[in-house]
């Protein structure tokens, strides 16, 4: 039984730590520069690996990751009092590792719009839209209502798309940059 327990342990610990990937896109989400979200995923995983006796049920792993994330995030928002400069502030327009330029811009404009949105709104659309946990889970991660969960939803996904219309250099046929930015991301 003790052996189990041992490789359970060892097992989840290494499960913690592959979630880097999810753990990072979203925390690039939330907060818009690339090595606070580093430190951010960083310090969600030490504190997963030290108190990964404390999951009760290995199938919620991701969603008490992510919990634990945004306890670290508020934590950082707290400790600088950067509330509302944090919502202003805009990724930066650098081009990255991609090679295909339209690809590159798109993840630009759709960072740049999710980056406008209020911190709230912008926690929800990329705990939805990117990682896919349900509503339910939302609420668990942000410990809020779900009904704040679905109107923080609603509010995010029709200011996006009306910022997205508004600096769309695309053709009109071209749709679901959320879904290309996922697979840009990853």
């Amino acid at each position: 039984m003790f052996e189990n327990r041992l490789c359970s342990g060892v097992l989840l610990k290494k499960h913690i730590a592959e979630s880097r990937d999810h753990l990072y896109r979203v925390a690039l989400a939330w907060c818009g520069n690339e090595m606070l979200a580093d430190d951010l995923v960083q310090e969600t995983i030490e504190t997963g690996i030290e108190k990964y006796k404390q999951l009760r049920d290995e199938k919620l792993l991701r969603a008490w990751l992510h919990r634990i994330m945004n306890n670290h995030w508020y934590h950082y928002l707290r400790a600088r009092r950067m509330h509302s400069e944090l919502d202003e502030q805009i990724p930066s327009e650098e081009s990255g590792p991609l090679d295909d330029c339209e690809t590159h811009e798109i993840v630009n404009r759709v960072r740049k719009a999710v980056a406008s949105l209020p911190l709230g709104q912008r926690q929800v659309i990329s705990l939805v839209d990117l990682e896919e946990f349900s509503y339910c889970d939302v609420a668990e991660i942000l410990d809020i209502p779900i009904g704040t969960v679905m109107s923080r939803l609603h509010r995010a996904r029709k200011s996006l798309l009306g910022k997205m219309e508004a600096s769309a250099v695309v053709s009109p046929e071209r749709s679901g940059q959320l879904y290309i930015l996922k697979q840009a991301v990853q």
